[in-house]
């Protein structure tokens, strides 16, 4: 074995602090009741224990459990998709009273077999929510949908809190860590979901330990910042299992903090960058600051006028 193809140790900063208490088990529970899957299970996040067992918060994934794509990186089942539940947006808002939540984020497999890419049920399912939980924020974080105008129209007119598109990796590494999605399309949509409603912020992800370098991952904060990407989420990729790749490089804290200080001076709003963060991690403060962001730029517009 090369030593290229050695597996890398993990380093102690990622070793998980387990919190399977009464709302852990609570919320899976009733999340098997309800007929309802979780991005945070079928993705492996390493965060499920603190976010349902301390800040009792899910991320609820929609239009079934089985993707149409096989990204390289990613843990989710992939094959024919499940028919579609048109009851599930009414269940999914049920379940988000009966949590009490703050702020929800709503995940959905890729569905290519579907002419809208599954966005009409996107839109219902947050139209649900807003109806039961008026007061409970909500972020989405769909697929690309095919980069349909329409598709992309449809779930911006829903209105949600948050429109979140992840851009995973770098461009070079586009090809090779994700399937069918492209490093353009995923800016485009960006780009084009704020074109379509302004007001509402956009966010995306990168994974980093991928073979990705440095300077990379700053032009990718750059083009996201052109597609005027308001927040951004940077986490560490850790392998799921031995036929998906292979971590490259484990982050030290100290190198997250240094990009966070970067993509801070880019321009955007908030940048949640460290060793565990996923997409949804610390979703509700990220909403928050946002709104913090636009209202101080908006009295500071003012004061200029």
């Amino acid at each position: 074995m090369s030593k290229k193809e050695e597996h890398i140790r993990k380093p102690d900063w990622l070793k998980i602090k387990l919190n399977t208490n009464d709302n852990y088990m609570g919320l899976k529970k009733m999340m098997r009741e309800q007929n309802l899957h979780t991005v945070c299970e079928e993705a492996r996040c390493p965060n499920i224990h603190e976010c349902w067992g301390t800040r009792r918060t899910a991320t609820f994934m929609i239009l079934g459990d089985i993707c149409t794509r096989a990204c390289r990186f990613c843990a989710v089942k992939t094959g024919l998709p499940n028919e579609l539940d048109l009851a599930e947006p009414e269940r999914v808002a049920d379940s988000v009273q009966l949590m009490n939540l703050k702020h929800v984020v709503i995940t959905a497999v890729a569905r290519d077999d579907l002419k809208d890419g599954g966005s009409a049920v996107f839109a219902e399912t947050v139209r649900a929510i807003r109806r039961k939980n008026p007061f409970t924020t909500i972020e989405v974080l769909p697929s690309d949908m095919g980069g349909v105008f329409d598709n992309i129209k449809t779930l911006m007119d829903s209105k949600p809190d948050i429109m979140n598109y992840n851009i995973e990796t770098v461009r070079r590494m586009t090809p090779r860590v994700r399937a069918r999605a492209t490093y353009d399309r995923t800016l485009e949509f960006l780009s084009r979901a704020k074109e379509l409603q302004p007001e509402i912020p956009t966010k995306s992800s990168i994974m980093v330990g991928l073979g990705e370098t440095k300077e990379e991952i700053i032009e990718t904060m750059d083009d996201l910042r052109s597609a005027n990407v308001d927040i951004m989420a940077i986490g560490q990729y850790l392998q799921p299992s031995k036929k998906h790749l292979k971590v490259q490089k484990y982050y030290h804290p100290d190198e997250f903090a240094e990009l966070r200080k970067i993509a801070m001076e880019k321009g955007f709003s908030h940048c949640e960058a460290g060793p565990l963060v996923r997409s949804s991690y610390h979703a509700d403060e990220q909403v928050n600051a946002a709104a913090k962001a636009r209202q101080e730029m908006g009295e500071a517009e003012a004061q200029n006028a």
